[in-house]
């Protein structure tokens, strides 16, 4: 489930005047799964709260670097277990008796599947409108004595025995869902229909409702978690599409209506293709695909991206309903790679402030989407001609990614800003950087810091070599601008697109650029030339008055 498609809240309050209960809760939204963990600390046990809080991180890391190769149950199941048998054990030596205990609710979102277990009497319930027909279900399964008068005496609990048997189960996604996870707190205070009812507010809400029912003086820990299902993630139906993955592909060849003409990479996997007369772009899965599901994975991201942003900077993209292998198609773009063009002869200035203007632009309408492109380079850019005029595209689409994600090295070195040889994660200032080296490579045919190989961990030490000195065409204004853009102080370097998009739209507002390393005496000889006068005056004046 993608972060844009699902909503979160979460609230716990302590019984009493206490400032801190038993109960302990986590969400996690990732790229590919949201979990969300309410853990109950059973108040008769000393270390009750400290195995809610253990039971719980323990179980978000583990989901989070979950094998790719196990399937959600087993994962789930091998982890409650894991975590079990660390509190029961840990009891027995620390306390000799039954001491971090604690009940669970776990629910994991992938995709339009839910997944969920429990262990105790925390629940899980989910809220569905169907054509106006408001059902509130409970998920879970509650371990306790079905005997009258002992309904709050738990038959089963995290670290209570060495070994547990948590409550399963699994369920289809719909849009518009709600799920609460809550400890029994909650539930001892609110009907169902008052759940049923308030459960849209959110978590906070129905907690505080709780609360006010006994004047703020609550007679047990509460706590709730809800997720609102905005969308189900498209990305999972794609992934979990049955299609063909072949390792080699032909010109000539006819895939589902298109006519392979000539592959247009090496790697033979992105084709020119036609079909009806019109030519196409058919980008193929990695082969690899078929043994790695981060390339599957990957690729199903790089072919939702493209689908999804419309905007006159990508070429138009689609994925075919119908389609037998699995590929995606873009338009074509007559052209050649920016790359290529500014190899020729250094790209004039005016087009290098309107390709300035392009990635800026571009990026700029990425961030609205919390993205950012993450390979900004001159092979990425196709110059084109539409009226007679050159403008550019942008092409590739595998490496966009979400801003401020830790991507490490993704990208091309030589690209990449020096903060992000430090493990920095990418966003706005990274991909200026991106956008400096571009400007100074096809205004200047050299990188600012020289071509940096892969896991090179290069210095960025030295002063960079005014791009003026390379090229007199471009005028001082401009270089100010470009240098701005490469400073590997972050502190100095723009912080973010419209800031940079704005002095390239306005060259007599832009300050002289100088770096660190320059004397007073070269950014302002007039100035020094003044202190300097001053200087002499009060020299003179002193040494008549003196003598």
């Amino acid at each position: 489930m993608s972060k844009q498609s699902i909503e979160t809240s979460g609230l716990t309050l302590a019984k009493g005047t206490q400032l801190r209960g038993d109960d302990f809760f986590e969400v996690k939204v990732m790229d590919d799964i949201t979990v969300a963990v309410v853990c109950d600390g059973v108040g008769s046990a000393l270390q009750g709260a400290q195995a809610a809080k253990h039971t719980t991180n323990f179980l978000i890391n583990a989901l989070k670097n979950r094998p790719k190769s196990w399937t959600m149950e087993k994962s789930i199941k091998h982890f409650i277990e894991n975590i079990n048998r660390v509190l029961y054990l840990d009891s027995m030596a620390e306390y000799d008796c039954e001491e971090l205990v604690t009940t669970l609710a776990l629910v994991v979102i992938e995709g339009d599947r839910l997944y969920g277990a429990n262990v105790g009497d925390s629940r899980i319930y989910l809220h569905r409108n169907i054509e106006g027909n408001v059902q509130l279900t409970q998920l879970s399964e509650d371990h306790i004595m079905d005997e009258e008068g002992m309904e709050n005496v738990l038959t089963a609990a995290m670290g209570l025995e060495e070994s547990v048997s948590p409550y399963y189960f699994e369920n289809n996604l719909s849009a518009g869902d709600l799920i609460l996870l809550c400890s029994d707190g909650l539930y001892h205070e609110l009907s169902e229909d008052e759940l049923k009812s308030d459960l849209k507010m959110g978590a906070s809400f129905l907690v505080k409702k709780a609360s006010k029912l006994h004047h703020d003086d609550l007679p047990d820990d509460t706590t709730a978690i809800v997720l609102e299902i905005k969308e189900v993630d498209p990305r999972f139906r794609l992934k979990q599409s049955d299609l063909i993955v072949r390792e080699h592909y032909k010109a000539g060849e006819v895939i589902d209506g298109y006519r392979l003409i000539k592959p247009l990479i090496q790697n033979k996997r992105t084709w020119l293709c036609e079909k009806r007369g019109f030519n196409y772009v058919m980008k193929f899965i990695p082969y690899e695909a078929m043994d790695d599901e981060m390339i599957l994975d990957l690729f199903v991201k790089e072919a939702w991206m493209a689908k999804r942003l419309k905007a006159g900077f990508f070429p138009k993209a689609v994925i075919p309903k119908n389609r037998t292998h699995r590929y995606y198609i873009m338009s074509f773009i007559e052209g050649q790679t920016l790359k290529a063009y500014s190899a020729k002869k250094p790209l004039s200035v005016d087009l290098s402030v309107a390709l300035a203007c392009f990635l800026l632009k571009m990026s700029n309408f990425l961030m609205k989407y919390d993205l950012v492109h993450g390979d900004i380079k001159p092979e990425n850019i196709i110059v084109t001609e539409r009226k007679g005029k050159l403008v550019f595209k942008m092409v590739d689409f595998g490496s966009i990614t979400e801003a401020y994600s830790n991507v490490t090295r993704a990208g091309t070195p030589s690209y990449l800003a020096p903060e992000r040889f430090k493990q920095a994660p990418i966003n706005e200032q990274t991909e200026i950087y991106a956008i400096g080296v571009t400007l100074y490579e096809v205004l200047t045919q050299k990188f600012p810091f020289g071509e940096i190989e892969p896991f090179q961990n290069p210095s960025f030490e030295k002063s960079i070599k005014a791009p003026s000195k390379l090229n007199p065409k471009i005028p001082a204004w401009f270089e100010s601008v470009i240098l701005r853009a490469l400073d590997t102080d972050t502190d100095q370097r723009y912080k973010n697109y419209s800031e940079m998009f704005y002095e390239i739209s306005n060259p007599l507002k832009v300050k002289p650029y100088f770096d660190k390393s320059t004397s007073i005496m070269e950014r302002d000889p007039l100035l020094v030339c003044r202190i300097g006068f001053i200087g002499m005056v009060v020299l003179n004046i002193v040494q008549f008055l003196w003598f």
